[in-house]
């Protein structure tokens, strides 16, 4: 059984945004810091009860009856509230709080349509993002500057700017209609794309996969599939890709918290199950004409599951596509990496050489990849200053691993 220490973190990801959600449809969004701060109280009643008092039988409906506890001594005591909150609710229908509202569904619908109320176009689609990863996700400052390579300081502005423009537009969770949820379908999708990805590959933590996060993007996007307002074939694409994905996490480290690389993993150890998933999803993102990016990347993420003699001219072609659809460095780098498959290596550093990416370390990474075996004294250099760059402790051991497998001369 978990300790205290142990459960309380992960409850805090996985809970503290729905809490927060549930408070908002009673305080309003504009008043997001009060729902914010009933559900940091209620995680630190139990960071000091749960330790002297056991941890209870159900420790999440634990959480939420304090929470809701809460709710309500701020609506006899706290005197700003009185003061500044009340007034408006008492002619609005928030001012009850009826015990239907805390169960499970309607936890997981407010969580929901928390994220669709983020995501407000009086915001830049690059701000709504950034406030729903760290209101709803917990990103902190860093991870979300490394989602969008920028720098903390720059986000910090944006998130401040964004909170300022949700307030004076005074918006509330409120159920939207057709048009207004395409309007932001979008934005919500990139939402979890980037919080599965920094669950995928982080290099902000020691560790570089976070189940969790993997598990909770998984989960909330699966709940637009079973909805049929955001059930499109571009969510049923992205659920696509984080099964396939999500298949080879058992292989992805080793005992040591080590990277395996995808060639030298344990097919053996891939979840059949969740590529059986992942090929149902695609067959229902092929739903009409569209192709998002979502497609290509699921797609190319379905290739790297077969042994079929064809597959890299197939991601090879699919990554041809998703430059012209979304150009991104990293995308560039995979596509090249594909590229030395479908031809040779020598080939691959003349096309990569031409980048000169001189501060990107995966740049640096795929020449100490693709110089190995032609020029191993140049792979050792790229080796070398990808580790110097990176800033994944993670992936600094893999690479170092490389490193003492080519001056042992194992590459």
């Amino acid at each position: 059984m978990k300790s205290p220490q142990e459960l309380l973190p992960h409850l805090f990801r996985q809970e503290y945004a729905k809490m927060t959600a549930v408070l908002c449809r009673h305080f309003g969004l504009q008043h997001i810091e009060l729902a914010e701060d009933i559900a940091s109280d209620t995680f630190l009643k139990a960071s000091e009860h749960w330790p002297v008092h056991g941890i209870p039988k159900h420790p999440v409906a634990w959480l939420y009856t304090v929470a809701k506890n809460k709710l309500k001594d701020y609506y006899k005591h706290l005197s700003v509230f009185e003061q500044k909150v009340k007034p408006a609710l008492l002619n609005s229908e928030q001012k009850a709080i009826p015990e239907q509202e805390w169960d499970h569904r309607y936890i997981e619908d407010s969580f929901l349509a928390m994220i669709f109320a983020v995501c407000n176009p009086v915001n830049t689609p690059e701000s709504q993002i950034c406030l729903a990863l760290q209101i709803l996700c917990g990103f902190s400052m860093e991870e979300i500057a490394r989602a969008f390579l920028s720098k903390p300081e720059t986000i910090k502005k944006r998130l401040q700017r964004a909170r300022q423009y949700l307030r004076n537009d005074g918006f509330n969770i409120v159920a939207l209609d057709r048009t207004a949820i395409q309007k932001r379908l979008n934005t919500v999708l990139k939402t979890l794309y980037l919080l599965y990805n920094e669950g995928y590959y982080s290099v902000t933590h020691d560790t570089q996969i976070r189940a969790e996060l993997c598990s909770e993007a998984m989960r909330l996007t699966l709940l637009l599939t079973e909805n049929r307002l955001t059930n499109t074939p571009a969510a049923n694409a992205l659920l696509a890709l984080m099964c396939y994905q999500s298949s080879r996490l058992p292989a992805r480290m080793n005992e040591h918290n080590e990277t395996i690389l995808f060639e030298e993993q344990d097919v053996r150890l891939w979840d059949q199950s969740l590529i059986q998933r992942g090929h149902y999803y695609l067959i229902q993102a092929t739903e009409g004409a569209e192709v998002s990016k979502y497609h290509l990347e699921a797609g190319i993420a379905y290739w790297h599951t077969t042994t079929d003699a064809s597959k890299w001219n197939r991601i090879l072609q699919l990554y041809n596509q998703l430059v012209l659809l979304e150009y991104s460095p990293i995308t560039v780098l995979n596509r090249l990496f594909a590229y030395s498959k479908v031809y040779c290596k020598k080939m691959a550093i003349e096309e990569t050489e031409r980048l000169e990416s001189s501060e990107n370390n995966y740049y640096y990474a795929l020449l100490g990849y693709l110089y190995t075996d032609i020029d191993n004294e140049k792979a050792v250099y790229h080796y070398e200053r990808a580790i110097q760059l990176s800033r994944s402790v993670v992936e600094k051991r893999t690479l170092q691993r490389q490193l003492v497998k080519l001056r042992d001369g194992n590459s």
